[in-house]
């Protein structure tokens, strides 16, 4: 259930609209106006050299974009400052054989529109991609396993 959760907050973050909550909060140019201290404390503490921070607050996660070793990421948190995970997009060339082959199996009629790799602080797999793909239609957002290219989810966006 919680990685259905965590699948559903990721496929989100292609159409999020932030708006303050609750709580005690700090306050920056970086959009930390909005953010639990909790969670703040925590980010500062676990990517300690993060530049170029952005924050993202909805009604059941924050987020933050930033920089770190050259490379953009996306963390995300819960109310209480407990890390979910990492995100990064990437290349379709970087993630497995087996899931490129589910891809052009079973969504043929779609491009690759971006990748995502994500990291789980805990669930059923470390790692899982989320593929957003596109055709003239419809979007979705496919969660794929990066060891046998199984389908996991699948979340309609448009």
């Amino acid at each position: 259930m919680k990685k259905l959760f965590i699948t559903a907050v990721i496929a989100t973050m292609f159409s999020v609209t932030a708006f303050a909550d609750g709580g005690k909060k700090t306050s920056t140019e970086t959009g930390e106006n909005n953010v639990s201290y909790s969670a703040l404390t925590q980010f500062k503490s676990d990517f300690e050299n993060a530049s170029n921070v952005v924050w993202i607050v909805t009604s059941t996660s924050q987020s933050v974009s930033f920089t770190q070793n050259n490379a953009k990421y996306t963390a995300y948190y819960d109310w209480n400052g407990q890390f979910w995970g990492l995100a990064q997009d990437v290349s379709l060339a970087t993630i497995t054989k087996p899931a490129k082959q589910t891809i052009a199996k079973e969504y043929s009629g779609y491009d690759v529109a971006n990748v995502t790799r994500f990291e789980a602080q805990d669930g059923e797999e470390a790692v899982v991609y989320f593929v957003k793909l596109k055709n003239a239609t419809s979007e979705i957002v496919a969660t794929i396993s990066p060891v046998d290219g199984e389908i996991k989810n699948i979340d309609t966006i448009k």
